[in-house]
């Protein structure tokens, strides 16, 4: 039995409307704005990064403030509302149909204490501004590769980052997180004041409550030698044996992942890329230059490149190595957490995503372990699902705005391929990586408990059912 069919759900059915009166008492209550279907903003309002899928509420709260999220929580309640949050909408997985949305765009207060190492954010902050705030004192967030992604979302799945292999998953340096629960309180949670909670949120995903702020350490990182190595379709093949060859003798200090992408033949890309089939290893190593270089070297040795900017940069560039879009759109994926990767199965994931694919295929392999598998220096305990996987298997094609049913089948079913090359040495998913609409998968319950192992969804699920027992977090199922 899934922990959703356990809980008593609210009963309030998506159709009825609101009162209008119930409405002006929310506006009175909160100091962001209020929106409901066919006020101006509210599209905007609803809409986020993932431009395929939004959010359709009945009501959506722009929370100012930590005060306006409970309120917002409390108001729910009242009415037999769902509640979903969101900040940036990168991540978005299971839209709402009716209910509530609390936006958090608002929130972006960002304080760092050199002398302690911390940041303490709100939960509208994105990464960028993290990172340019830590940076004139020497210190780096465990950011992801996108500047444009919500801190708080990314943190509660995990959070593998441009120094994964060094410092770990983001979710263990967590000091403190700021929550609003599902009966409209405000509570600080550490791993002092309750051990078990703060175990689920980090690393569970979501679901136990809106969080409104974190404290997180930093890491003494100033700068990186880092940069891509990009291979032609002529050296795809052995490109990827020798990356994966190559991933067993690195040090933990260098973090590195991989794409395949087919470019369009359009006029506003560069020239060397349109229409080409490329291998871009991104790299991001905390060591000198020097040792750097000789790092890569066995990969510079594979063949002919088409592009080398592998350098020293200060870690505000850190962006730069993956060169992830900032522009919204459509999409769709799914991912793999692998033990094990061997060359002939990347390469037939290269082939079935390649330019014979009957639509356009994203494939990023990520090479985990290290403090990732240890448990990091900050000593994190949280409930980060599969922490020995060795590689972790993303595909993500891009789909019309509507995200019309052939193309997001079609995705659904190339993902399905290129996974399935793979399978031997799959051991779940990364709640990171889940993109795209899962509502109406026929797999979506094991989609749900390939995040964490049996133990660990059955201590989240517990949680669940204390923490929300009325289900009002649902959009992020926990399954027993």
């Amino acid at each position: 039995m899934t922990t959703t069919e356990a809980l008593a759900p609210l009963s309030r059915p998506a159709a009825t409307p609101l009162a209008p009166e119930a409405v002006a008492d929310l506006v009175r209550q909160v100091r962001g704005p209020v929106f409901r279907p066919g006020d101006e903003g509210y599209d905007a309002e609803r809409s986020g990064f993932q431009a395929g899928y939004r959010h359709r509420p009945a009501v959506i709260v722009g929370a100012a403030d930590a005060a306006d999220v409970a309120a917002a929580v409390g108001f729910a309640r009242a009415q037999q509302l769902p509640v979903a949050v969101q900040v940036t909408g990168h991540g978005l997985s299971t839209a709402t149909d009716g209910g509530l949305l609390i936006s958090t765009r608002r929130m972006t207060d960002v304080t760092v204490d050199p002398a302690a190492g911390t940041a303490t954010v709100a939960a509208g902050v994105v990464w960028g501004q993290v990172v340019a705030a830590a940076a004139p004192h020497g210190l780096a967030p465990l950011n992801g590769s996108s500047p444009g992604v919500g801190v708080v979302s990314y943190t509660l799945g995990g959070g593998v980052g441009v120094l994964a292999r060094t410092y770990g998953f983001a979710a263990d340096h967590v000091r403190a997180v700021e929550l609003v629960t599902a009966d409209a309180r405000r509570v600080r949670v550490t791993a002092e004041t309750d051990p078990d909670l703060f175990w689920g949120l980090l690393g569970g995903g979501h679901g136990l409550g809106v969080v409104t702020g974190m404290e997180f350490g930093l890491m003494p990182v100033a700068r990186l030698y880092g940069g891509q190595l990009v291979f032609g379709a002529e050296q795809i093949d052995d490109a990827l044996a020798a990356y994966l060859r190559w991933t067993e003798t690195v040090p933990d200090t260098l973090t590195s992942s991989l794409a395949l992408i087919v470019y369009p033949d359009l006029p506003q890309l560069p020239a060397p890329l349109r229409g080409r089939h490329l291998l871009q290893i991104r790299i991001a190593y905390t060591g000198s230059a020097e040792e750097g270089a000789r790092l890569v070297a066995p990969l510079r040795a594979v063949g002919p490149v088409v592009g080398d900017d592998l350098r020293e940069m200060p870690y505000e560039e850190s962006h730069t190595i993956h060169r992830d879009p900032s522009d919204p759109h459509s999409y769709n994926g799914d991912n793999a957490l692998l033990d094990g990767l061997d060359a002939a199965a990347l390469q037939r994931v290269a082939a079935l995503t390649g330019p014979a694919a009957p639509l356009m295929v994203v494939v990023q392999l990520n090479h985990l372990g290290g403090a990732l598998a240890t448990g990091s220096t900050g000593g994190g305990a949280g409930a980060v699902g599969h922490r020995d996987a060795r590689f972790a298997l993303r595909v993500l094609s891009p789909l019309g705005d509507a995200a019309p049913e052939d193309d997001l089948a079609t995705a659904r079913e190339v993902h399905a391929a290129a996974l399935a090359a793979v399978e031997p040495w799959r051991i779940g998913r990364s709640v990171n990586f889940l993109l795209g609409e899962q509502r109406g998968r026929a797999d979506a319950a094991e989609v749900a408990r390939s995040t964490h192992g049996t133990a660990a969804r059955s201590r989240l699920a517990d949680l669940k059912a204390t923490h929300d027992p009325e289900n009002v977090f649902r959009f992020h199922p926990y399954e027993a």
